[in-house]
């Protein structure tokens, strides 16, 4: 018989060349699905680097907003500090002024009634406009002692008062609130001793 008369190898051809056609088929898509993994795999890495730089440049400004703030409330700061007892010393001019008036009005006055007056007028402006700041006299005579607002320099033999209670103060303390400016100095009561 002759081969090419054979209906089986027509058909062996025939499967030949569809498998040498799925094969090609084949390759290319493997080619392809290779070609399009790269590319996805270059997307995401794209996509990355931005949301990189787009993170990057929020941290940055970030940081910036929290620098100009940090250097803001700095400078603020210091202006309070600078000028904090502008307030407190724009009220005390006032006395000031009175005790102005007070020298000049001295000049020409022989009356020691008149000093005294005009003295009491600027001494209570003063205790005034200080207790509007908020500042106020530490209470001490009599009172118990208290190490965080008196400071005793000296024990007084007395029984006028309770033992380890003022009995004497020396120079008047105050305190701005409740903090202390400035505590009492003050002569504290023990037991008088027997003659």
């Amino acid at each position: 018989m002759d081969d090419n008369k054979n209906p089986f190898n027509a058909d062996d051809d025939k499967i030949q060349t569809e498998s040498k056609i799925k094969v090609e088929d084949l390759e290319e898509s493997i080619d392809n699905k290779t070609d399009s993994e790269e590319e996805a795999t270059e997307q995401p890495k794209e996509n990355n680097d931005d949301k990189y730089e787009e993170l990057n440049n929020k941290y940055l400004r970030l940081w910036a907003d929290y620098d100009n703030y940090r250097k803001r409330t700095e400078k603020e700061k210091q202006e309070l500090l600078k000028y904090g007892a502008s307030e407190v010393l724009r009220k005390i001019l006032t006395v000031l002024d009175t005790f102005d008036r007070a020298k000049d009005s001295l000049k020409d006055i022989d009356n020691c009634q008149t000093v005294k007056d005009s003295y009491e007028l600027a001494y209570k402006q003063l205790t005034d406009t200080l207790k509007k700041v908020g500042m106020e006299e530490i209470e001490a005579l009599g009172k118990e002692f208290n190490p965080s607002e008196h400071e005793a320099v000296t024990q007084v033999q007395t029984d006028e008062f309770d033992i380890d209670h003022v009995a004497v103060v020396v120079q008047k303390g105050y305190k701005l609130a409740d903090k202390v400016l400035r505590p009492a100095l003050v002569g504290v009561a023990k037991k008088k001793e027997n003659e």
